[in-house]
C-alpha cells in the first residue's frame, strides 16, 4: 500500500507548525500496505540552514559533524556536489498552503507557474505559497489539475520573484543514480534527503481521499530518499542540479505496525510533470493525455465468498474504443493483452502500461454467458 504525502491541516500562521499526517490505503502493484503518520513541530530554516539528511547513516555525502574530520577525496566531492545542488535548486521548491493542508512544489516558470501533485491541491482554488528564504506568504491561485496522472499547477499572482527550476530528462535515470528530494516534509520547510534511484518505470495505484480520486501512475521512479507526508509535490533532483520527479508516495508496511516502510518512495517522471504541466499552462486543461483508455465505466465484480471475480462493465461510452468492438453493459472483462484483470485496479494498472492507437485482445464473459476475446483498439484517456 501507498500513502500520500501532503500533510494535513497545518496552522494558519507559523511556517514550521505540523499537523498530523495525510494517508489514505490502497492495494497496489507492489503489494504494499497502508498507515497514518505525524511528526513533531519544528521551527522555519533558511536556505542556508536546509537540513541534509541521509537515508544511509554512513552515507559520503553526510556532512561532517563537530569535532570529525572533513571529509577529502572523493567523499569531499560528492559532498560539494550535494551543497551544490541544495543551493541551486532548494530556492526553486516552495511550500503550498491550503485550508485543509500543505505540500510542496516546483518553480516552473518565469511567469510564476508551480508543478505539484493534484492531490496537493485537492479541490482548492486558491493557495498560499512560502519560498525557502521567506516567512511571507505569496498568494496563488489554480491554473488547472489533471488527476489520472495526479498533477497541477498553481500560479503566483501579485508580485514575488520565484526562480525557476531546471527539469531534466527523466528517461536518462538509471538504477542506481544518486538523488536528493526537496521539500517540506513533516512540515519543516526546506529539507533535504538523499539516496538512489532505485528503479524507474514502476507503475504504482495512488490510493482515492477527501479530494482525490485516487490514480493509477505508469512510468514512476522508485528512490530510497527518505520521502514523509509534506514532500508530495515537491524536486527529485539528480546530482546535476536537474529535477527529474515529483516525490508522490511512500509505501507503507502493516509488519511495522502500519508505518512507512523505509527507503521506499515513489516519484512522478520528470517527463511526464513538463508534459502535462506545459499543457495546463496553456490551456489550463489537458489536451492529450497519452494514456490508453477502453472507453467504458467499471467496476470489480465480487463472487459469493467476497473474492474479486473480474471487472464489470457498467457503462460503454458510445462510439469509444469497447463501444466499437461489440463489448457492451454487463459484460466482465477478465483479461486484457494477455494480462488477468481480477478487479478494476489492475484494469487500470494494465491500460496505464499500453497506448492510445495500440490494438489489444480484450477477453469477456457476456452477461448472458459465454465469453469470447475482442480485438479493441485502445483510444485515448480524456483530458481534464
Amino acid at each position: 500500500m501507498l500513502m500520500r504525502l501532503r500533510q494535513r491541516s497545518p496552522k494558519p500562521a507559523g511556517r514550521a507548525t505540523l499537523a498530523g499526517g495525510f494517508m489514505l490505503a490502497s492495494a497496489v502493484t507492489l503489494g504494499l500496505a497502508g498507515c497514518t503518520s505525524s511528526g513533531p513541530a519544528a521551527t522555519q530554516g533558511t536556505a542556508a540552514e536546509a537540513a541534509a539528511s541521509s537515508s544511509a547513516a554512513t552515507s559520503p555525502g553526510q556532512a561532517a559533524s563537530a569535532g570529525q574530520t572533513a571529509p577529502s577525496g572523493q567523499a569531499a566531492a560528492v559532498q560539494n556536489a550535494f551543497v551544490s545542488v541544495i543551493n541551486r535548486v532548494l530556492p526553486s521548491v516552495v511550500e503550498i498552503r491550503t485550508s485543509s493542508g500543505l505540500g510542496s512544489g516546483v518553480v516552473f516558470d518565469a511567469q510564476g507557474d508551480i508543478v505539484t501533485n493534484a492531490h496537493v491541491v485537492g479541490n482548492a482554488t486558491s493557495f498560499q505559497v512560502l519560498q525557502a528564504s521567506s516567512a511571507s506568504p505569496l498568494r496563488a491561485t489554480l491554473v488547472g489539475r489533471y488527476p489520472p496522472d495526479d498533477l497541477a499547477v498553481i500560479k503566483v499572482t501579485g508580485g514575488g520573484k520565484l526562480r525557476p527550476a531546471s527539469f531534466g530528462d527523466s528517461a536518462k535515470l538509471a538504477d542506481g543514480n544518486l538523488v536528493l528530494a526537496i521539500g517540506n516534509p513533516l512540515g519543516l520547510a526546506g529539507s533535504v534527503t538523499e539516496g538512489i534511484v532505485s528503479a524507474v518505470g514502476r507503475t504504482v495505484s495512488e490510493p482515492t481521499g477527501e479530494d482525490s480520486p485516487g490514480a493509477t501512475l505508469p512510468d514512476t521512479i522508485q528512490t530510497s530518499a527518505a520521502i514523509n507526508p509534506g514532500n508530495s509535490g515537491g524536486a527529485l533532483v539528480d546530482l546535476a542540479g536537474q529535477v527529474v520527479g515529483i516525490p508522490t508516495l511512500a509505501a507503507t508496511d502493516q509488519q511495522l505496525g502500519g508505518g512507512a516502510a523505509p527507503g521506499i518512495g515513489f516519484a512522478i517522471s520528470s517527463n511526464m510533470a513538463v508534459r502535462i504541466a506545459r499543457q495546463l499552462v496553456a490551456n489550463g486543461r489537458v489536451t492529450n493525455s497519452g494514456r490508453a483508455a477502453l472507453g467504458v465505466a467499471v467496476a470489480t465484480e465480487m463472487t459469493p465468498d467476497d473474492t474479486s471475480a473480474g471487472v464489470g462493465v457498467v457503462s460503454v461510452t458510445s462510439g469509444g474504443p469497447a463501444a466499437k468492438a461489440g463489448i457492451r453493459a454487463g459484460d466482465v472483462i477478465t483479461a486484457v493483452n494477455g494480462t488477468a484483470t481480477p478487479d478494476a485496479q489492475t484494469l487500470s494498472a494494465v491500460l496505464a502500461s499500453l497506448r492510445p492507437g495500440q490494438a489489444v485482445g480484450v477477453r469477456v464473459t457476456r452477461a448472458g454467458g459465454g465469453s469470447a476475446t475482442v480485438q479493441v483498439t485502445l483510444g485515448q484517456l480524456p483530458g481534464s
